[in-house]
């Protein structure tokens, strides 16, 4: 049989110890939260020189197979303690003739998103910004569009951002997004930095 002195020992002990076990759960919580990544790095892999090679469907979402290829160069760069970038792009091919622009990408903390804005020197327009993430190595990014008058959607696709070889892919689709088209294909390779 317990005293009593014994059974308030013995209450007191059990409480400390669920209390103590439940302040170190909350703290191993909070420290696997905040070592999650919060998304703000996730382009860092764009920085630097890259030798680019593209594959452009000619006339997407028509039904026609016409692609053609060729090579370019793009260097990015980070703004604001890499929580931005800019992207400036620039190839020749005799098909597209001579494509020079950038891409500004703006992160968000909020949403832990990007958003990723292009404009060609061409005409000097902002488009309408690609929002998404990465998972898992993977970026996806969409938004809407119009092609020809019609509203299609848009998807970006980055990927082997692990590597110093990434792989990017530009989809419409003209059926909510039901089906997607890649019209666009782009395969970098790292420029070494000279020393």
């Amino acid at each position: 049989m317990l005293t009593r002195t014994r059974l308030h020992t013995l209450l007191l002990t059990a409480a400390f110890t669920f209390s103590f076990a439940t302040f170190l759960s909350a703290q191993t919580e909070s420290k696997t939260a905040t070592a999650q990544p919060d998304g703000q790095h996730d382009f860092d892999f764009e920085l630097g020189s890259w030798h680019i090679h593209l594959k452009k469907l000619l006339h997407p979402l028509t039904g026609s197979k016409t692609w053609v290829e060729f090579d370019g160069t793009s260097v990015t760069r980070k703004l604001w303690e890499g929580r931005s970038q800019i992207e400036e792009f620039e190839t020749d091919n005799p098909t597209t003739g001579h494509i020079e622009g950038m891409t500004l990408r703006l992160y968000h903390p909020d949403s832990k998103q990007w958003y990723l804005y292009w404009a060609n020197a061409k005409d000097g327009v902002l488009v309408v910004p690609q929002i998404g993430q990465f998972k898992n190595g993977v970026g996806e990014f969409y938004a809407q569009d119009t092609l020809n008058g019609k509203m299609i959607l848009v998807r970006f696709i980055w990927s082997k951002t692990n590597t110093d070889m990434p792989h990017f892919e530009q989809a419409f689709s003209e059926d909510g997004g039901k089906t997607w088209e890649v019209n666009w294909i782009t395969d970098q390779t790292r420029v070494p930095e000279k020393s």
